[in-house]
């Protein structure tokens, strides 16, 4: 078991689930890094990095790309392609990746939260979900979804999810702390 105090979480600094995961990580003595870009509102400062324009930039996608990889669009404006850029940086700072949200029909996640999640697929990096609907957690294996519930279990973390997280995420992110520091007797 790794000590919380040698781990380090990345986040977005977003409300809903990355506000509360990074609240939940500063409770058991974790490093925490919130990136974000000029310009962008987010709820949770904690350990603040600005990324420039270059090293955005070195996260840039095709809006063709992510389009076909979550088979639908998104707004191909400069903002919404920083947000995506973002999501690089995050899933390519923390090995084991954490989202919570809604698992779509096509097996990808909805809203900009699916593409961290591609992300870490791609990179084959472990990715959990808890999903929202089902109220359980799920991980990417063998490309397929399957109902496990994770532990933390490296030093670097990669945070993403919904800002409309549940009071079961909230739990779910609770327990998932718990399972993963608390040493039973």
């Amino acid at each position: 078991m790794i000590e919380p105090g040698k781990i380090t979480v990345y986040t977005g600094g977003h409300r809903g689930t990355e506000e509360y995961f990074g609240t939940s990580a500063e409770k058991w003595g974790m490093q925490e890094v919130t990136l974000n870009f000029e310009g962008h509102d987010i709820s949770r400062d904690r350990g603040l990095r600005m990324l420039s324009d270059e090293e955005l930039s070195q996260g840039g996608v095709s809006p063709a790309i992510i389009t076909k990889r979550l088979e639908r669009s998104f707004a191909k404006t400069t903002y919404m392609q920083k947000i995506f850029q973002v999501q690089f940086h995050i899933v390519n700072s923390g090995y084991q990746v954490f989202a919570a949200g809604w698992l779509l029909s096509n097996g990808t996640v909805k809203g900009g939260t699916g593409w961290g999640v591609e992300l870490a697929k791609l990179f084959n990096r472990p990715v959990y979900l808890f999903e929202q609907e089902r109220k359980e957690w799920v991980s990417w294996v063998n490309n397929e979804w399957i109902t496990e519930d994770p532990v933390i279990c490296h030093k670097t973390l990669g945070v993403t999810g919904t800002r409309y997280l549940s009071d079961e995420g909230k739990q779910a992110i609770d327990e998932l702390f718990e399972r993963s520091f608390s040493i039973s007797v």
